[in-house]
């Protein structure tokens, strides 16, 4: 079996064979036990990927096989969100391009998608509320003339604005009123984003969880569902129980979703999480497993995969792009380990030599030789031989 020399903390350098790929019964069509998304990430141009962040870094062609495959595993794709380095080297000119070749390529294969819309087009930091309101509805219209369904991220400016909850009231008010498609809503959490900080007008998550039932209640009907991404299960659980008829939420937590998508019998979570874009065959699997009714299998199937998923999304977690990309490359998915705006700087080689080994613990890579011998090439040209 092929292996890979790893680096450790301690500065030794040790041996890993690489063992067997894990044999997973995936399936071409999507769920029907949930709704299920994984956020996709860009591949970029590896000959203008840098710091520089200009307006070409991206592989367009590489970005769509990304997209494709997910497809082929029957999950949708949640498009021009954080997984795509939206705000971090992705700005919205790019982020409406992406998103309308990924609409256009999901027509004709037939696939799912849903994009994330926010105010990143302002050229202020500080914007009036009605200035965001405008570039929701801006970024809005913009995606529904395209085809598409939307996400309604939050936005920094509104975290900014806002001086309490009647703000963030009003803007979504106007935002949904003026939708013409339902929207998912998106609760970010300080840990992917610490400019949301106080985010819905409550530092306290309970206060701010009154505000976000408020609105959900209040517009039911332009509201498909909520992503809750605060990695804290609780909360989420919390909020689930409170939720009016018919609307959906989505888990991001990507440290629990295997239990939050499971469901306690009474309530559970579809699914929009930037994890499955790293471990989408064993989604594929385990909701095959799951729309079968068969609970105890979807939890053997995926509940393996939340340890690696806990790395990759490890704080810093705005950096877990770095891990997706990481093994994007180790299993074939793209010839090459580089993000625009040289974000894969973000992680340390101990800790992509930490993903190498969580993720052959999994079975995750298809191609064995292949992952030793792109994870062996790069940690040589670093020093580590």
């Amino acid at each position: 079996m092929p292996s890979v020399s790893l680096p450790a903390a301690d500065r030794t350098v040790t041996r890993l064979v690489l063992g067997e790929p894990a044999k997973l019964d995936v399936r071409a069509t999507p769920p029907t036990s949930r709704q299920v998304y994984a956020a996709s990430h860009v591949v970029a141009d590896p000959l203008r990927a840098s710091g520089e962040n200009v307006s070409d870094q991206i592989d367009w062609e590489g970005t769509l096989r990304l997209r494709r495959d997910l497809w082929s595993l029957g999950l949708g794709v949640a498009e021009s969100m954080d997984t795509a380095q939206r705000g971090m080297g992705l700005d919205w000119t790019a982020a409406k391009e992406l998103a309308v070749r990924t609409l256009a390529e999901a027509k004709s294969v037939g696939g799912t998608v849903v994009v994330g819309v926010g105010t990143d087009q302002l050229k202020t930091e500080r914007a009036s509320l009605a200035e965001i309101r405008d570039a929701y509805i801006e970024q809005i219209d913009a995606i529904e003339s395209s085809g598409g369904d939307v996400v309604m991220m939050a936005s920094r400016h509104l975290a900014r604005a806002a001086a309490g909850p009647d703000d963030y009231r009003t803007v979504y008010d106007a935002v949904l009123s003026a939708a013409r498609r339902p929207v998912i809503l998106h609760w970010l959490g300080t840990v992917f984003d610490s400019a949301l900080d106080g985010y819905w007008g409550a530092e306290d998550p309970s206060a701010a969880m009154d505000t976000v039932v408020e609105i959900l209640d209040a517009h039911r009907d332009k509201v498909r569902g909520i992503k809750v991404s605060l990695l804290d299960q609780s909360l989420e659980i919390a909020l689930r129980e409170r939720m009016p008829a018919g609307v959906r939420v989505f888990t991001g937590d990507d440290y629990n979703y295997v239990d939050l998508i499971a469901g306690d019998g009474t309530h559970s979570s579809d699914a929009l999480l930037g994890a499955f874009a790293a471990i989408g065959p064993f989604a594929s699997a385990a909701f095959a497993r799951l729309d079968a009714g068969d609970i105890g299998g979807f939890k053997t199937v995926l509940g393996p995969t939340e340890s690696l998923s806990r790395l990759i999304f490890t704080s810093p977690t705005q950096y877990y792009k770095v891990g997706v990309a990481w093994l994007a490359y180790l299993t074939g998915k793209q010839n090459h380990f580089r993000m625009i705006g040289g974000f894969e700087t973000g992680r340390s080689l101990l800790h992509l030599a930490d993903l190498v080994r969580a993720a052959d613990a999994l079975g995750l890579f298809p191609n064995p030789d292949l992952a030793a011998d792109r994870a062996s090439a790069y940690f040589a040209v670093h020093g580590i031989d």
